[in-house]
């Protein structure tokens, strides 16, 4: 029989799942539309039946040790999803409670990008580390921050939004009823904000002009970055120097060795890496200049998010211990 973990990674667009065996293996994986406009209980009865007929369709019997689950507002101590912005729950939403009706396994639910924390502890490049930062560049920006091989959680489960400290109080509205928060520039959405505000204040020449806000996206503006369009160039350089100050702030905070980076956004590889690295050295205290590395994720080409979802599992449930990495055993 083979032991496995159901990670599950609920994002704005797609709820992203996978059963993962201790030792990282994505055995079967999937994805449902998250469509929150259906209704919580609708969108677990789809997700519950997807994660069912793939394991039904894996060839040997599978022994599920737990469920571990990552989502936007996702709160730690009380198993609930609170006021996610991009997701279009009102107020708080009980998802182990609910979930639990479809998988009578133990469960643990946090935070979208402190679940991809666990999993770059567990499975990717913070192994060695007991202090460093996870950010994720997707439709938002998530954060999750390990200090002493410890996850911040805070008092009430919400620690370490990073995606919603102030660039500019009076500036770009946030889905969270704010304004000017990192979010707003540093994400998916933030980057097509920043390049239709470059395209109204220049006359440059660019296929970017093709596209409206609802038709241009994140990936295409990536894509165009990589074959050296300047609007798309132009676009990374701003969204690097606002990360890299406020990746800067934090860093005088937790003095971390290391930040991963990972999300649609980080595809542009060293267009954002290391023009983040140069604005993050430019204004970080100058007790932490060379110290600390910015760094992409080791899990960029794997589902980062499910294998974090997953090590949940096996770091809390199994082995009792937050981003305890697992020991090896046997699995048939």
């Amino acid at each position: 029989m083979t032991e496995a973990a159901i990670g599950i990674d609920i994002g704005g667009t797609y709820t992203k799942f996978g059963l993962v065996d201790v030792e990282g293996n994505i055995i079967v994986e999937g994805s449902i539309p998250t469509e929150s406009n259906k209704g919580v209980e609708s969108y677990m009865a789809e997700l519950s039946e997807a994660i069912h007929s793939k394991m039904d369709n894996y060839p040997n019997p599978i022994d599920i040790k737990g469920v571990g689950v990552g989502a936007p507002n996702g709160n730690y101590y009380k198993g609930t999803i609170e006021h996610a912005p991009n997701l279009g729950w009102e107020g708080i939403v009980p998802f182990v409670d609910l979930f639990k009706t479809h998988f009578n396994v133990p469960m643990v639910l946090t935070n979208d990008a402190n679940a991809a924390a666990i999993g770059e502890k567990v499975f990717g490049g913070a192994k060695d580390m007991n202090d460093y930062i996870v950010v994720t560049l997707g439709t938002g920006l998530g954060s999750g921050f390990v200090t002493r091989g410890k996850l911040i959680y805070g008092h009430d489960g919400l620690a370490g939004e990073l995606g919603h400290i102030n660039v500019d109080p009076d500036g770009r509205e946030c889905n969270c009823g704010k304004r000017g928060c990192l979010e707003t520039y540093a994400s998916a959405s933030g980057i097509k904000r920043t390049v239709f505000k470059l395209l109204a204040t220049n006359k440059v020449e660019t296929p970017l002009r093709n596209y409206n806000y609802e038709t241009l996206t994140a990936k295409k503006i990536t894509e165009m970055a990589l074959e050296g369009d300047p609007i798309a160039l132009e676009a990374y350089d701003y969204t690097a120097d606002i990360l890299g100050l406020k990746l800067a702030d934090a860093a005088a905070i937790t003095s971390p060795e290391a930040i991963f980076i990972f999300g649609g956004l980080a595809k542009a590889g060293d267009i954002l890496i290391e023009n983040t690295k140069k604005y993050f050295e430019r204004y970080l205290y100058p007790g932490f200049k060379g110290k600390i590395e910015i760094k992409l994720s080791e899990l960029m080409d794997r589902n980062a998010a499910v294998l974090g979802s997953a090590a949940l599992v096996w770091s809390e449930i199994v082995n009792h211990d937050v981003i305890k990495v697992p020991q090896q055993s046997k699995v048939n």
